[in-house]
């Protein structure tokens, strides 16, 4: 098991693509994954705003399979060290913290600029954006990856999807780097 630890910002757990791929990663051991409670209602929060059709229900159920299937990833604790904290935003500053208490070394975030390295600096924490993640862990663990690749698509049966509709569906989600570097896995996957 990599002892290697993201915090998962809530914009990267929304769209279901990228967080479909960053769990199957973390499930299989490739990283530790951590969110919190207040994350988990972000992400739901601006998918039911965005998409009004979807059931709450099915989403919270989503939440705490997610808290069941990955191990210690739930990060609790942190609320005393937010105003302590400076970030551009300081609405993100529960997402540092957490990250500080859950002992992570990167946040993964589509938010960079929310989170300057001056800022992350002095805590050892790193920011990337989810294809910079995806492509680091692909180049660290290309097989291990196209597994995880290969599960997601036995599961995405409501329409099946092939190699290159997957691919082509993590582009359109800003995995532009992924899509590219997976796509000399094709065979794999």
């Amino acid at each position: 098991m990599s002892g290697y630890t993201a915090l998962l910002d809530a914009n990267v757990l929304y769209p279901a693509p990228v967080r479909d791929l960053l769990l199957q990663l973390a499930v299989t051991d490739v990283y530790k994954a951590r969110w919190t409670a207040d994350i988990h209602r972000e992400w739901i929060e601006k998918l039911l705003e965005n998409e009004p059709h979807r059931e709450r229900a099915k989403l919270e159920r989503t939440r705490d399979l997610m808290d069941s299937n990955t191990r210690d990833a739930l990060v609790t604790g942190y609320e005393s060290l937010i105003p302590s904290l400076q970030l551009p935003d300081e609405n993100d500053r529960h997402v540092l913290a957490a990250a500080i208490v859950g002992r992570c070394d990167v946040i993964v975030t589509a938010n960079l600029k929310d989170f300057p390295e001056a800022a992350l600096a002095p805590f050892g924490i790193d920011a990337q954006h989810p294809d910079e993640f995806l492509c680091n862990h692909l180049n660290l663990a290309q097989g291990l990856f196209c597994r995880c690749v290969q599960k997601i698509r036995q599961r995405l049966k409501n329409p099946p999807c092939t190699t290159g509709e997957y691919l082509e569906t993590l582009t359109r989600n800003g995995l532009v780097a992924t899509a590219a570097e997976l796509r000399r896995f094709a065979e794999l996957l």
